[in-house]
C-alpha cells in the first residue's frame, strides 16, 4: 500500500477531498473486487507520477458503506475526480482503465 494514497473515511472525506487545494482522485475499491485490486498497483504508480499535482485518496467501500451510499457509488471500481471541491469526472466499472484514468488526470492538471 502506497503512502501516496491517503485512506479516507466518512469522517475525513470533507477535509481530505472537498477542502483539498489540489485536484483529487478518489478510488473506491473493495477487498473482494478483483478489478479494483488489479488496478491498484497502476493507480499507485500514477500517484507517484502526479505527486504534488493531484492528491490520491482511496475509500474501502466495505468499511465505509454510508459514505458510498451518500456519494451514490453503485459499482466498483469507481473513480471520482474532484477540482475545487466539485466532482468533475467519474469512471465506473469497465470504464475504469489505466488509460481512461490517465486521460482524466490530464484534464485535471491542464
Amino acid at each position: 500500500m502506497s503512502e501516496l494514497m491517503i485512506e479516507v473515511s466518512r469522517d475525513t472525506y470533507e477535509q481530505e477531498v472537498i477542502q483539498s487545494d489540489l485536484p483529487v482522485l478518489v478510488d473506491f475499491w473493495g477487498p473482494r473486487c478483483a478489478p479494483c485490486l488489479a488496478l491498484m498497483p497502476e493507480v499507485e504508480k500514477l500517484a507517484q507520477e502526479y505527486q504534488g499535482k493531484v492528491k490520491f485518496c482511496k475509500v474501502n467501500s466495505k468499511d465505509n458503506r454510508r459514505l458510498v451510499v451518500e456519494l451514490k457509488v453503485m459499482a466498483l471500481p469507481t473513480f471520482l475526480f474532484y477540482k475545487g471541491g466539485e466532482v468533475v469526472g467519474k469512471l465506473v466499472g469497465a470504464e475504469a482503465t489505466k488509460e481512461n484514468i490517465v486521460a482524466k488526470l490530464q484534464e485535471l492538471v491542464a
